[in-house]
């Protein structure tokens, strides 16, 4: 007898809004629609890819922020003092006090999101592969996905805001990639300075083309996340990895026998093309790509909190929505002129990292390379940097042609500046 096949089943379900995945943007724009104190902007569906390889693996997401901030009581650790190091070994050691350098673990960011939302009726949260997303033909946004049956479900809203990282990056002037590999080691002995987190050491080999650093978060005296970080065109293989960490933490650290309790791994983009905010009438983009990674430093969760604080706001007041911008146009044209600078070779990129901690006060730093500082601390940081060749790169920009980039490598998840992989943001500058 024939097999008899099951009538498929379609569900279609009319929310207000609806978010398309479930990593720091995703959970961060959720939080804000659905735990603020007058509720959400009507009903919210949080769409999350089932396990297996469309969902990223957990990872670590870094920023700062003065003591008090919402992730405080799940955070992994923080830092007052934070350390670079140039290929010479000599240390500079920041202090940027009010703020702190904070090391949140994506598993913990989510179990405290789902603990605030769980209690609110408007919000649910939906296990589905998302097979297409775009405008509806009546108007509003429309989700097509798979739940983990197969069944067919459509999901109509008057806003979708699509989290996923982009498949491609847009066409740029200038295009790097921040890739890393890292380790959480356990060593026998204590090694590690529990204090002071270590964002650029560049006694590491540097590439032909780009520049490279370690970077270490210690979480006690033995043990730390420690990882190897290049900006670069191009990514390492595995074998490539794991050759620069070990060198890194036997010949640089010196921190003897260990043990690998985990792996991290990340892809960050760092370029001037422009993120199209808009994907249709009523389909926006979040996060990675909807252009929240500063494209300098590859942080992405701070500017992630304000996008979602910001769209929340604009939705809580009615009207007609518009995309607030994660970046304003100065800061932009800043990373524009950096990112040419440090490919084209005329600025040494652990010179200019290691001369900017040197001269500039740590917290305005920290403001500086987050794209939330002044115009006239911009002006002042910009006076510690190499004038003449950035001044150069700046005047040849607008005549260089913007190129189509290719689309962005995978790999498995990793951490903050630090979200295209899996998303992830970076967790060193």
């Amino acid at each position: 007898m024939p097999t008899a096949r099951r009538a498929e089943r379609c569900a279609v379900v009319q929310p207000d809004v609806v978010i398309v995945g479930a990593g720091a943007a995703g959970l961060s724009l959720a939080r804000q629609l659905g735990a603020s104190a007058d509720g959400a902007p009507g009903s919210v569906v949080l769409v999350d890819a089932p396990p297996g390889p469309l969902r990223p693996p957990p990872r670590t997401w870094c920023f700062w922020e003065a003591p008090g901030g919402a992730y405080d009581d799940v955070l992994s650790a923080s830092w007052d003092r934070l350390r670079v190091r140039g290929a010479d070994g000599a240390a500079t050691v920041a202090r940027p006090a009010p703020l702190r350098y904070k090391m949140l673990r994506s598993d913990a960011f989510e179990s405290l999101v789902e603990r605030r939302l769980v209690a609110n009726p408007c919000y649910r949260r939906l296990t589905a592969t998302v097979t297409g997303v775009g405008d509806a033909p009546g108007g509003g946004g429309r989700v097509v996905a798979r739940d983990e049956q197969g069944d067919r479900i459509v999901l109509h809203a008057r806003y979708v805001f699509d989290s996923r990282p982009p498949g491609r990056l847009p066409a740029a002037r200038t295009t790097l990639l921040q890739h890393f590999m890292g380790w959480f080691v356990e060593t026998e002995r204590p090694v590690f300075d529990p204090e002071t987190a270590d964002l650029m050491d560049f006694r590491t080999p540097q590439p032909a083309q780009g520049l490279s650093f370690g970077y270490v978060l210690p979480l006690g005296p033995r043990t730390a996340l420690v990882e190897y970080t290049e900006f670069s065109r191009t990514v390492l293989d595995t074998p490539g990895y794991e050759r620069a960490l070990r060198h890194y933490t036997q010949a640089v650290l010196g921190i003897g026998p260990h043990r690998v309790t985990s792996v991290e791994r990340g892809v960050i983009p760092m370029t001037d093309g422009r993120f199209p905010a808009r994907a249709g009438t009523s389909v926006f983009r979040v996060g990675t790509a909807g252009g929240a990674t500063r494209p300098s430093t590859g942080y992405t969760f701070a500017a992630v909190q304000r996008q979602s604080r910001a769209i929340a706001a604009r939705l809580h007041a009615g009207g007609r929505f518009r995309m607030p911008p994660p970046y304003g146009v100065w800061p932009r044209a800043m990373d524009a002129v950096m990112l040419r600078a440090l490919d084209t070779g005329r600025v040494d990129g652990a010179d200019f990292f290691c001369g900017l901690f040197r001269a500039v006060p740590g917290a305005r730093l920290l403001r500086f390379l987050d794209g939330t500082s002044h115009r006239y601390e911009d002006i002042l940081v910009g006076l510690r940097a190499p004038v003449a060749p950035m001044l150069r790169t700046a005047l040849e920009l607008p005549f260089r042609p913007r190129r189509e980039a290719s689309a962005v490598p995978r790999t498995s998840a990793r951490p903050s500046p630090g979200a295209a992989a899996p998303e992830q943001e970076k967790s060193g500058p």
